[in-house]
């Protein structure tokens, strides 16, 4: 239920809504607090407007905290059973938030309590940094319990079991449903990550180091501490509202739709047509490798803006497919031709494979293992089809082809899907995502595209072996048509194409055509008939 007077009644362990306004702070109050509890951590969690929760009504620097997700450590003196605190809204007319005070014993770690980043003095609040690649958990490290009156244990008295450095430290996770932009979805999963056992219920553990931040994917981190125990948490980030966000913004980007949707229509006609129009299949796949190549290239070397970059890597993808068009009609290598496509497939198998679970395994977070295992995976798909060329260009295009189709609609709807290339590309762009975190739940969209996906991969590589079973496997040599073609025309004179005048002759007799049509006719010089 909620509550919008200026008091605010809590109780131990449960949950309250509250509407907040920027003018009048409400007052929340514990009461009757129990002699075993030493410590309640007060939280207040919002869905996107910041909230400002302090110890005074006039909050100060070093007693209070703004933001999203906030929360505030009381320390209870001997016979305290009352504890007081007060929150607002930051800047917005009404914000609907959910708090909640969780008591601590002298047994359970201090959350926060050798603090000496923040600016409170017992700062419980987990810390995020967002950036293309990652998300980063920065948190102050807990100190261990204590009575009611006693001072607190040393944060630097040494390392032993007796002190703070024997607590371990492990981060949970827990995915929202994507693109639910709902208040009350928010306060109801986040009563799921609450405490300290309901975290390890709910939540999935995920190794230390840096996160992928998924669009569309709402995470709650929590750092229960083991050994004794303690929880705080925080929710990151919730699905692309603003400006802010970077992942947000370049999907959302017209330049992006427009860039993927046209990628889509040319992978879409590849999937189903892509051997018979051998010429547009070969730069559909030169487009890929010249695209990527030329995007880590300028990404790494140039700061310029994402739009220019995205820009120039269509123009370059558009010169690699003809360069690869032009060496096909030139040498007509249809063994170079199929590496090159099957690089292409190589590299999405692979992808995929490291999408999986798999990828997560802590031998791959090493850059040499990883870069090894995944050429040797993208090249066994040549390898394996060098033999039987046509079958892997239909199974290339279909399947590529249709590829595409799901980056375009990973720009409209949300999918982890598109995730499947996009990790790659950030690994090779970043020189730490080795240490990503990258695995994130299947859910209904994921599903239903994944569907889609196999249904247009399945369609196109069908269609385009029963069409193509009775032709012959690849065209003839281009050039070498084109040069006995041309030698036949200028022997054979009973060929009609062999009396067609040259080129400089027929381009001078247009100019005169139409020269003569902007002349006047001359006069024939009498005007009457002769009479005979």
């Amino acid at each position: 239920f909620f509550c919008n007077a200026g008091l605010l009644e809590l109780s131990l362990g449960k949950f309250r809504n509250v509407l907040l306004n920027q003018t009048n702070p409400v007052e929340a109050v514990i009461r009757n607090i129990a002699s075993n509890v030493t410590v309640v951590i007060f939280q207040v969690h919002a869905q996107q407007s910041d909230v400002v929760i302090s110890f005074d009504k006039t909050p100060s620097v070093n007693s209070s905290g703004v933001g999203v997700d906030r929360g505030l450590v009381s320390v209870l003196r001997p016979q305290q059973t009352v504890c007081t605190w007060y929150i607002r809204a930051l800047d917005a007319a009404q914000v609907l938030s959910t708090a909640i005070s969780i008591p601590y014993t002298e047994k359970d770690p201090i959350p926060g309590g050798c603090n000496l980043e923040f600016d409170l003095e017992v700062d419980p609040n987990i810390y995020l940094d967002y950036t293309l690649v990652d998300i980063h958990i920065k948190f102050a490290p807990a100190n261990l319990g204590y009575t009611r009156g006693a001072n607190p244990p040393s944060c630097d008295s040494g390392t032993g079991q007796s002190s703070r450095w024997r607590l371990r430290y492990d981060v949970y996770q827990y995915f929202l449903p994507e693109h639910d932009l709902s208040e009350m979805v928010l306060v109801s999963h986040i009563h799921k990550m609450s405490g300290v056992h309901s975290i390890k219920a709910n939540g999935i553990k995920v190794s230390p180091g840096h996160w992928l931040p998924a669009m569309g994917c709402c995470l709650v981190f929590s750092s229960p501490v083991l050994v004794f125990l303690e929880g705080r948490h925080k929710q990151a980030p919730w699905p692309c509202w603003g400006v802010e966000w970077q992942p947000c913004l370049s999907w959302s980007k017209v330049s992006t739709k427009v860039f993927f949707t046209a990628f889509a229509v040319l992978g879409l006609f590849t999937c189903f047509f892509g051997h018979r129009f051998w010429k547009t299949d070969l730069f559909f796949m030169g487009f890929i490798v010249a695209a990527f190549i030329f995007f880590v290239f300028i990404t790494r070397v140039t700061g310029l803006s994402y739009d220019v970059r995205l820009i120039l890597t269509a123009v370059a993808g558009i010169i690699g497919g003809l360069l690869l068009v032009v060496s096909w009609w030139r040498f007509g290598s249809v063994l170079l031709s199929m590496f090159v496509i099957g690089l292409v497939l190589g590299f999405l198998f692979s992808s995929t494979i490291f999408f999986t679970p798999l990828g997560d395994y802590r031998v791959f977070r090493d850059d040499v293992v990883f870069w090894v295992t995944f050429t040797c995976v993208a090249l066994m798909i040549p390898v394996l089809f060098v033999g039987c060329p046509r079958i892997l260009n239909i199974l290339a295009s279909g399947i590529v082809g249709s590829y595409t189709v799901i980056l375009a609609i990973a720009c409209y709807v949300y999918t982890s899907l598109a995730y499947i290339t996009l990790d790659l590309l950030r690994r090779v762009l970043n020189n730490y995502f080795s240490r990503a975190y990258t695995n994130v739940p299947f859910q209904r969209n994921d599903f239903i595209i994944l569907s889609v996906w196999a249904m247009l991969a399945l369609s196109g590589v069908t269609v385009q072996l029963r069409r193509e079973r009775s032709e012959v496997p690849f065209p003839p040599h281009p050039y070498l048509t084109w040069k006995r073609e041309r030698e036949r025309r200028s022997t054979n004179v009973l060929d009609p194409s062999h009396h067609i005048p040259p080129l400089r002759e027929r381009i001078h007799n247009k100019l005169l055509h139409i020269k003569e049509f902007f002349q006047k006719d001359q006069p024939a010089g009498e005007r009457t008939p002769l009479l005979l």
